[in-house]
């Protein structure tokens, strides 16, 4: 199991308070210190069945500063969002749990969580 987290948000720190909770292994990923590619945002993104619209912290600061509320959310620009969440991580909503089965869920409760427990 693989979560990416920012210390710093308490969603995250509940979401690791559950999965130690239940005694599960898993592995840390500090993604604001190591972004994840756009070739690995895309392929969470098709595990979550969502778009990279769906993920997106469009009230950072980064976000007014890109103008990404105001860009087209189409196939056509899929590649711009996701290129913009690669080089801008704060805009990646946290945290994503991937279980060991490959689910992968946006852990922001604790349903979410416990859903990809074993």
């Amino acid at each position: 199991m693989e979560i990416w987290v920012n210390p710093r948000c308490s969603k995250c720190r509940s979401a690791l308070s559950i999965l130690d909770e239940a005694g599960v292994s898993y592995e840390v990923r500090r993604y604001l210190e190591d972004p994840p590619t756009a070739a690995e945002l895309d392929a969470v993104l098709t595990r979550l069945g969502l778009d990279p619209w769906d993920i997106a912290r469009l009230q950072e600061p980064e976000a007014a500063e890109l103008g990404i509320k105001q860009w087209p959310r189409d196939a056509a620009n899929r590649g711009r969002w996701l290129a913009a969440l690669a080089g801008h991580p704060k805009l990646i909503q946290r945290p994503i749990i991937t279980a060991d089965d490959g689910t992968t869920v946006v852990g922001r409760s604790e349903d979410a969580v416990r859903s990809v427990l074993p």
